[in-house]
Order: C-alpha cells, then sequence, then structure tokens
C-alpha cells in the first residue's frame, strides 16, 4: 500500500482527494492536514464535509511546518491542495526525500519566473525545483510523469482547454495567424470554500472576469506552445467548467481530419470521452471525465470545440490521482467519486 497524506485537505478540493485515496485498493489514506491556524483543525472531515461523514475518520491534524521533512520522509505520496504561496514555501522541504509530490496549486506550473511574477504576485524563488517539476496533464505526459517526484497538477480550466486544443496543435490544424479563443464558465466552487462576496451564490450571476489577464492564461498558452485569447466566466452553479473554443483552421481542413484528430489522440483513453452531441456540465458532475464535442465549418474554415469537465475532479483531484496512478503504476483505477 502507498502511505498518502493530503496537505489542505478541508476545501473541496482536499475533500474530494481524501474520498478518493480512500476508496483506492492501493493506496492508505494516512494523514490529514490543514493549516497550523486553520478553524477546522481537529475537527472529522465529515463533520464538515457531511457527504464524506462516516466514510473517513481521520481527524485534521494542524500541520507543524518545523516538520515537513519528518512527513517527507513518512509518506510515500503527498497530495499539496493548498495556496500557491504555502506550496512555493514548503516544497524544498518535501522533495529530495521519500515522498512523491503532488502539487494542486499554481506554484510549480509556470516555468518563465518572471511570467510567473507577473501573474501570481510575488517571486519564484526555487528555480531548481521548478525546473524539476512535470506538468501533470495525465492525457498526455503520462512518460514523464511516471518517474517525476514532483508533479504539478494543472489548473481546471487549463485541464479543459488543453484537452480540447492539444490534438489539432499536434495535427497542426490550428492557423497560426489567428489565436484560439476560449470562452469557459466555471461554478462556484472553483473559487474555493472560503467564503467571500464575489463567489457568494447568491450574489453571482453570469460575469466575466480577469479579462485579458487570468494566469491561467500564460499556463494554457504555455503547455499548448502557441498563444490563445482565454475569457473565464463565474457561472451561479456549483461545480463544472464548459470550455466553448472557436479555433481558425488552415485553409482546405475537413471535418474528417479534425475527426481523426481526437480519435488518434484519445483512442487509449478511459477519461477523455469523444461525443456525438455537444456536452453539459450535468454530464461530468460528480465524475473524472472530460467530454469533447466540436463542429466544422468547412467554408469559413472555423471549428467549435466543446470540453465539459468537473473542475473539483479532473479539473483538480481526479487528475492528481490519474498522475498518482502514473506515477506508482496503478494506471486502470480512476478513482470514480461515488
Amino acid at each position: 500500500m502507498i502511505k498518502t497524506c493530503i496537505i489542505g485537505a478541508s476545501g473541496y478540493t482536499g475533500a474530494e482527494l481524501a474520498a478518493i485515496v480512500n476508496q483506492h485498493p492501493n493506496f492508505e489514506l494516512s494523514g490529514l492536514f490543514v493549516s497550523s491556524n486553520s478553524a477546522d483543525a481537529g475537527k472529522a472531515l465529515g463533520d464538515i464535509h457531511p457527504k464524506f461523514f462516516g466514510k473517513i475518520n481521520l481527524s485534521l491534524e494542524p500541520i507543524d511546518e518545523s516538520k515537513l521533512s519528518v512527513l517527507a520522509a513518512e509518506f510515500d505520496l503527498i497530495f499539496l491542495a493548498t495556496p500557491h504561496e504555502a506550496s512555493h514555501k514548503w516544497m524544498a522541504e518535501l522533495t529530495g526525500r521519500k515522498a512523491v509530490v503532488m502539487d494542486l496549486s499554481g506554484a510549480f506550473r509556470i516555468k518563465d519566473k518572471q511570467v510567473f511574477a507577473d501573474y501570481y504576485g510575488f517571486e519564484h524563488t526555487a528555480a531548481d525545483l521548478l525546473t524539476q517539476a512535470v506538468y501533470g496533464l495525465a492525457d498526455w505526459h503520462q512518460e514523464q510523469i511516471s518517474i517525476a517526484d514532483l508533479v504539478a497538477v494543472p489548473g481546471c480550466y487549463p485541464t479543459a482547454s488543453l484537452t480540447a486544443l492539444k490534438p489539432l496543435q499536434q495535427q497542426q490544424l490550428i492557423d497560426p495567424a489567428h489565436l484560439p479563443v476560449i470562452n469557459a464558465t466555471s461554478g462556484v466552487s472553483g473559487a474555493g470554500r472560503k467564503a467571500s462576496l464575489t463567489s457568494s451564490f447568491t450574489e453571482v450571476s453570469l460575469q466575466a472576469y480577469g479579462v485579458l489577464g487570468h494566469r491561467h492564461q500564460p499556463e494554457i498558452a504555455d503547455y499548448l506552445g502557441a498563444p490563445v485569447i482565454f475569457t473565464p466566466h463565474l457561472g451561479n452553479f456549483k461545480r463544472g467548467i464548459l470550455a466553448t473554443i472557436c479555433v481558425k483552421t488552415p485553409a482546405g481542413t475537413t471535418q474528417t481530419q479534425i475527426d481523426a484528430a481526437y480519435q488518434t489522440a484519445y483512442k487509449n483513453s478511459s477519461i477523455v470521452r469523444l461525443r456525438n452531441s455537444w456536452p453539459k456540465i450535468d454530464d461530468v458532475t460528480h465524475t473524472p471525465y472530460c467530454d469533447l464535442f466540436w463542429k466544422l465549418d468547412e467554408k469559413t474554415g472555423y471549428l467549435i470545440v466543446s470540453s465539459a469537465i468537473d473542475n473539483l475532479l479532473k479539473g483538480a483531484a481526479s487528475q492528481a490521482m490519474q498522475c498518482a496512478n502514473l506515477r506508482f503504476g496503478f494506471e486502470s483505477h480512476i478513482g470514480l467519486v461515488n
């Protein structure tokens, strides 16, 4: 059994991770940690997230920052469901020891330190670890993930967007003279569990935010290998992401070529589902799947691709488990949450 702990276990993503690990046949959930000043410290996970009541009996322990290296020597696998600043600060103590680290924050995704500082608002001082970190887009980077000791699990918007765009980029089916335009809408759980007026359910309607400046834009561009226009939206629903992407294809591109690009890319995937109709968020919530559908206007060369995921699962927790499965050789168990 792979001895596993989760740091940041009281949040939405951390709780989903705890449930997935707890029901995995090859991983042992052995520790749940929260920040030392968290109001949740000492409470049972099921008291904070009642859907897990009676299923997970571990209590949330306050993390002792002076003993991070002890944790790294004790556990085989550590999931970090922590703020970017905490992952950045703690990573030097958590790596280079026994534990493999799956970091769900954005601290080690963007390789350019200046771009990182511009979008995250603080200087990245762990250059060696930034170089070492493998990007955990699990349906594309299997080989690198399988030997990595530090995995930077992608953001939820980049997961939905890159899963839709990378087959096209791989087959040179994106006209380089026209940037892909990504409009994506997330449920309010994407803003985290902490109360905020901007994400309060009674305040949210449907609105764009982070326009031409969201930190996921450079992440998408970096791992696509091409610039994009990305506009996130916040919707009045709990969970899920729907991305609608407009792509200009090269002259003469056919629907058959587009179909073949997706079928080739995902023929061996149990997670990416190539649909025969436009997906909706309800199709993927509480699942690890990414659902794709597309349509090409051969007259104009414009392609519309729709990508739907659960932001807390495929956009975070279940993709982190995909990465862990790859790293420890358990590819077949995808971690459905019941």
